[in-house]
């Protein structure tokens, strides 16, 4: 059974025949208006419906050009050009044939066929020119088809390529994720706070649970982004307790746009560590999420403790680490240069902003 690829490229060189020949058609119909003046008008008919005649050829010169298709230049070219004047060719003793019989009958028209067809070499010259243009539609559909298919495949290629690279960086996330809450829960049990490491130890299964569930490569709204956000801050509330003060700030169009999954917990993880982990006093980590200018904008801020910046002379982070350089590069790989990620100091706080197109749930 034919493919309905099959059945697209015939449709598509019977509509591109039909339209040259129609346009052949309007360009010499007052030549055949002229050559039947006097004449009733069904002989203007008779002869312009030579036309459909013309068109079937050219779907044999349409097989010719499928049949041609895998073979080189070389061979292809030679081959179409001889079919191209051998149905010429053919179409002019048609018509030759078909005059005749219109104006006597079929036999006289084959006798004098010899005398008759040097005086047709413009007519097969013509046909030779519009076949010729035919055969160069049909090369010119298939190449667009060829060339669309290749560009289809290339951006499933490219697809496939960027959905396994972002779950790459997303599971990039787990084991740095779990070797910090592992150590979070070593500590509390050398300090012998069994309690707190037991409950820490259940709100890491079910922030694990949660997070294996989610798919790597999709985009989820940010309300379900900062609830998961929230699990990992509830972990780490065990650990650190007053020491810890959030405060979420979401407007109503920002939690329902979408954003890669992932996206706002190491960023959290890394306020976590420059700033709680190394202060003695209350730090607040503050998480703002709004539209402005059709972009979204997710900022997380944190205090720094007193020796921070001795911290990011000494070791060169800068609060960077695991977290941002994986966030920046899921960023580039789902929005290119059209989403940004800036971080740094301003003041006694360390700010990290992310800049994404805004991208809205299907109704």
């Amino acid at each position: 059974m034919p493919s309905l690829k099959s059945h697209a490229r015939w449709s598509e060189a019977i509509r591109s025949t039909i339209a040259l020949w129609l346009f052949v058609l309007l360009v010499f119909l007052p030549l055949i208006i002229q050559r039947h003046s006097g004449e009733p008008w069904t002989g203007v008919m008779l002869d312009s419906s030579t036309i459909i005649v013309s068109m079937g050829l050219a779907m044999l010169m349409f097989l010719v050009s499928r049949a041609t298709i895998p073979l080189g230049p070389v061979v292809r070219l030679p081959i179409r050009a001889t079919a191209v004047i051998a149905i010429a060719g053919l179409n002019t003793v048609f018509d030759l044939i078909f005059q005749g019989w219109v104006a006597n009958n079929v036999v006289a028209a084959w006798e004098t066929l010899p005398a008759d067809f040097p005086r047709a070499y413009r007519s097969m010259v013509n046909y030779i020119l519009v076949f010729g243009a035919n055969m160069i539609l049909f090369h010119v559909n298939y190449t667009r088809h060829a060339t669309i298919a290749q560009e289809r495949q290339l951006a499933q290629a490219n697809s496939a390529a960027q959905a396994a690279q972002l779950a790459a960086l997303r599971y990039q996330l787990n084991p740095h994720f779990l070797f910090n809450a592992l150590n979070s829960i070593s500590a509390l049990i050398v300090t012998r706070r069994n309690q707190d490491a037991e409950a820490m130890t259940d709100k890491l299964s079910r922030f694990l649970r949660s997070s294996l569930n989610a798919d790597p490569t999709s985009l989820i709204p940010l309300e379900e982004e900062l609830a998961l956000t929230e699990e990992y801050l509830d972990i780490e509330g065990v650990r650190f307790g007053d020491r810890l003060d959030i405060e979420i700030d979401c407007t109503p169009d920002a939690c329902s746009a979408l954003v890669p999954s992932f996206l706002v917990q190491p960023l959290v993880e890394n306020a976590v560590k420059h700033g709680v982990a190394r202060s003695r006093e209350p730090v607040e980590i503050e998480i703002k999420a709004e539209i402005e200018r059709g972009c979204l904008s997710i900022t997380v801020a944190n205090g720094l403790a007193p020796d921070a910046e001795r911290h990011e002379v000494l070791h060169g982070t800068g609060g960077a680490g695991v977290g941002l350089a994986n966030v920046h590069r899921r960023l580039e790989a789902v929005f290119g240069n059209r989403a940004t990620l800036e971080a740094g100091r301003d003041g006694n706080r360390f700010l990290a902003t992310i800049r994404i197109p805004e991208v809205k749930r299907a109704n």
